[in-house]
C-alpha cells in the first residue's frame, strides 16, 4: 500500500515555481523542435541531457518529458501546414491535415490536431498513474531468473518490431550488448576492452552513445542531402470564415469516440516495448476509416483523421514509461533518453523506484499532468509562431545543433574523450542507418546491457548447471517460449516483406 505522504511529498516538490518553469520551458522547446522538420524532440532531449546534470533529478526529467510531449504537437504543424511532418509520428497526419489546409483550414486541422493530442495523452498519463505502481509490485517478485527471461522477450520484440528485418535488428542489439561490455564486469570488477584508457574502467559515456548515434549521425544525414540554395518561404492559405478558423466544442464532441479508440489504441501500444507511435497513429487511423460512416472522405479532409492519428500517437509518450518506472525497460528510443537521465543522477530504473524513490515518482506524475494543462495553452498561443519556425533554413538549424551537442559532451565527460567516442559512434550511426540496421535497437540494447550481464551471470549461478531447475520457474520458462514465437513470427513477417520487395 503507499504511504498517502509520500504522495502528498511528490505533489508538493513538483507543484513549484521552479519545477513549472522547468517543465513549461521543455514544453515551448519541445513544440518550437518539433515543428522544424528533420529535428524533433528525440534530438533535442539528447541535447538537452548533459545540460540537465546540474539540476535536481525531478526538475530534470521534468524538463526532458515536457520536450518530449511539447515535440508530439509541434510535429503536427508542418505535416498539416506543408504535408511534411515534423516528426515521425506525425506522417499520418498529414493524409487528412494537408487537405484540409488545401481546403482554406489550416487553423480548424491544427487545432484539432492540439485538443486531439493533449487529450490522448492526459488519458495515457492517467493510465499510467493508476496501474504502474501495481505492476511494479508485481515485477518485485520477479527473481534474477525471470528477469533475464523477461529481457530477452523485450529484446525479441524491440528487434522485431524496429526495422523491417528481424536478423538485422538481432544483430544491432548485439552489438549494443557487446559495447555494454567495454569497462569492469559488474559481478567481478574486471577490466575488460580497455585497451589502456582509464577513461573506459566507468564503460562508453552514456551520453557520448545517445548523442552519437541519435543525435549527430541524424545531423550528418540531413546535412549530406543539403543541395544547392535552401529555403523558399511556403505560402500558408488563410480563411477569412470563422468557422473554419476555430473547433466548436460540437466538431469536437463529435469525435470524442474516435479520440477515445486512438488513445486506448496507443496506451496498449506504448506500453509493449518496440512499438512506436507511428505505428499506434496509422493503427487508429485505419481503424478510424474502417468504422465510419463516410470511409471515402479520408484522405480528403476529414477532421476524424486529425482526431484519430493525433491522440493515438500522443498517448504513446505516457504508456511508453509503464515499462521503463516498473521494469527498467524503455519502451522507445524517448523512453530509453529518460533512462539515461535517470542513470545520470544516480536512479536505476525498475521496481525499487517505488520504494526507494517513491517521493521522486509521484512528483513526475504530478509534473506529467502539469505538462498537459501546459501544452494545452502553449499551444494555443505558440501554433502562429511555430509556423513560421518551420521556414528556418536546415543550413542554421544542425550545424547549431551540433555545436550544441560537442559542448553538451565535453561538460558531461570532463573532456575531449566523450567527443571523440560521440563522434565515432556518430559515424557508426550513420553507417548504421545507411545499411538499414536499427541504431534504436543498438542503443536500448546498450542502455540495458549491464543489467542484463548481471541478470544471466546470476541466473547461471543458481541453475549451477542444473537446467531442470528452470520447471521451478514458470513464468521465466513462459517467457522466454515467448521469445522463441516472437522471432519466428516476426522473422517470417520480415522475410514476406522481402520477398515482396524483390518481385
Amino acid at each position: 500500500m503507499v504511504d498517502f505522504n509520500i504522495i502528498l511529498a511528490g505533489a508538493a516538490d513538483a507543484f513549484t515555481l521552479y519545477n513549472f518553469c522547468f517543465v513549461w520551458l521543455g514544453i515551448l522547446l519541445g513544440q518550437l523542435v518539433g515543428a522544424i522538420p528533420g529535428v524533433g524532440p528525440v534530438m533535442a532531449m539528447a541535447i538537452a541531457i548533459p545540460f540537465t546534470f546540474a539540476l535536481d533529478p525531478l526538475p530534470a526529467i521534468g524538463f526532458l518529458v515536457g520536450v518530449n510531449k511539447g515535440g508530439l504537437v509541434g510535429g503536427a504543424i508542418p505535416a498539416i501546414l506543408i504535408n511534411t511532418p515534423g516528426t515521425p509520428d506525425a506522417a499520418a497526419t498529414t493524409l487528412d491535415g494537408y487537405p484540409m489546409t488545401k481546403n482554406g483550414k489550416p487553423e480548424k486541422a491544427t487545432k484539432m490536431a492540439l485538443y486531439s493530442s493533449v487529450t490522448g495523452d492526459a488519458f495515457s498519463d492517467v493510465v499510467l498513474i493508476t496501474i504502474a505502481p501495481l505492476i511494479a509490485t508485481l515485477a518485485l517478485r520477479m527473481g534474477p531468473i525471470e528477469i533475464f527471461a523477461l529481457m530477452v522477450f523485450a529484446f525479441s520484440i524491440i528487434s522485431g518490431l524496429v526495422g523491417d528485418s528481424m536478423a538485422k535488428g538481432i544483430v544491432s542489439a548485439a552489438l549494443g550488448l557487446f559495447c555494454a561490455t567495454v569497462g569492469l564486469d559488474p559481478e567481478n570488477s574486471t577490466p575488460r576492452f580497455i585497451f589502456g584508457h582509464f577513461e573506459l574502467y566507468n564503460g562508453l559515456p552514456l551520453v557520448s552513445i545517445a548523442l552519437g548515434m541519435l543525435a549527430v549521425a541524424e545531423i550528418f544525414r540531413r546535412l549530406s542531402m543539403i543541395q544547392g540554395k535552401i529555403g523558399a518561404a511556403v505560402t500558408i492559405p488563410t480563411s477569412r470564415n470563422k468557422a473554419d478558423r476555430r473547433v466548436s466544442w460540437a466538431e469536437f464532441w463529435s469525435c470524442r469516440y474516435t479520440i477515445l479508440r486512438g488513445s486506448a489504441i496507443g496506451t496498449v501500444l506504448g506500453a509493449i516495448p518496440g512499438l512506436d507511435s507511428s505505428a499506434a497513429a496509422f493503427m487508429s487511423y485505419a481503424t478510424a476509416k474502417q468504422t465510419s460512416k463516410d470511409p471515402d472522405s479520408f484522405g480528403k479532409g476529414n477532421i476524424h483523421g486529425i482526431a484519430a492519428t493525433e491522440s493515438a500517437n500522443s498517448s504513446v509518450s505516457g504508456a511508453n514509461l509503464i515499462p521503463l518506472l516498473t521494469l527498467g525497460i524503455p519502451g522507445n528510443i524517448a523512453a530509453a533518453l529518460i533512462i539515461s537521465a535517470l542513470m545520470i543522477h544516480g536512479i536505476q530504473p525498475g521496481p525499487l523506484l517505488f520504494q526507494e524513490q517513491g517521493q521522486l515518482i509521484y512528483g513526475l506524475f504530478c509534473a506529467l499532468l502539469m505538462a498537459n494543462v501546459l501544452n494545452l495553452f502553449t499551444g494555443l498561443f505558440g501554433l502562429r509562431l511555430w509556423s513560421r519556425v518551420i521556414k528556418s533554413p536546415e543550413s542554421v538549424i544542425f550545424p547549431a545543433a551540433l555545436l550544441l551537442c560537442t559542448v553538451g559532451v565535453y561538460l558531461a565527460t570532463g573532456g575531449l574523450f566523450g567527443v571523440v567516442v560521440m563522434f565515432f559512434f556518430a559515424l557508426v550511426g550513420y553507417m548504421m542507418n545507411a545499411f538499414d540496421y536499427s541504431a534504436i535497437v543498438f542503443v536500448i540494447a546498450f542502455f540495458l546491457g549491464e543489467r542484463f550481464e548481471l541478470s544471466l551471470s546470476q541466473s547461471l549461478n543458481i541453475i549451477d548447471g542444473d537446467m531442470s531447475i528452470l520447471l521451478g520457474h514458470p513464468v521465466a520458462l513462459f517467457l522466454l517460449a515467448l521469445a522463441v514465437f516472437s522471432v519466428y513470427w516476426f522473422g517470417m513477417h520480415s522475410n514476406k516483406k522481402t520477398t515482396q520487395t524483390k518481385i
